[in-house]
């Protein structure tokens, strides 16, 4: 990943947040036919292993778990807030008209080894975790015992775990920070009226700590 100093967010409870708050990966595999990617709904657990551990289960028809061996080398990527920033925002550009598009955003990669998981008991687990994560917010939030035992049995045969042992995580939060001040504040009051609110005040902190 291209990462220029002021972009590079070296802080763990900075990178472990992204995570957590943006629980979709993209895992990125090698294989005897290139390179494949999987859209997959992550459990973090930062405590396990050296650098933490992601957990996830595949469709048993995906091949992504024969295709790959054992401790093979893989990446998962995380995108937090993100979004386009107008030239038009910048204050500068009604002086010197020197001002060019661009897009801001937070993104996470995490590097490790894959392990395949075929076992029911870590499957159940795997599926019960992301129920109890994702369904948190709900009014009634919904529960593996809400199925019928044997639905939700053979619902788990047609799964497959994986685990991704992290080696090191690389993070990069591009938010403005090599603008001067004033464009950094017109760009944020740019994003609150397109409704980018998350973006918005990701570059705020970003400033308030660059001015602090």
């Amino acid at each position: 990943m291209y990462l220029p100093k002021q972009f590079a967010e070296p802080r763990v409870e900075e990178l472990h947040r992204i995570l957590r708050e943006n629980s979709l990966g993209m895992l990125v595999t090698h294989t005897d036919t290139g390179l494949e990617v999987h859209h997959l709904p992550f459990l973090f657990d930062a405590a396990a292993g050296s650098a933490g551990i992601l957990t996830a289960h595949v469709a048993r028809s995906n091949l992504v778990w024969q295709e790959v061996c054992d401790g093979d080398e893989v990446l998962v990527v995380f995108r937090g807030v993100h979004g386009y920033i107008s030239p038009n925002w910048y204050p500068g550009k009604q002086q010197t008209h020197r001002r060019v598009p661009t897009w801001n955003y937070e993104v996470v990669h995490a590097h490790g080894t894959i392990h395949v998981r075929d076992d029911e008991k870590f499957i159940r687990g795997v599926v019960a975790r992301l129920t109890r994560q994702h369904e948190a917010d709900q009014p009634k939030p919904w529960k593996m015992g809400d199925a019928p035992p044997d639905y939700l049995a053979e619902q788990l045969r047609h799964i497959v775990g994986i685990e991704v042992r992290l080696t090191r995580l690389e993070g990069k939060r591009k938010l403005n920070q090599h603008h001067e001040q004033q464009d950094r504040e017109g760009a944020i009051l740019g994003l609150e009226s397109q409704g980018n609110h998350g973006l918005a005040q990701a570059m705020t902190d970003t400033t308030r700590k660059a001015s602090s």
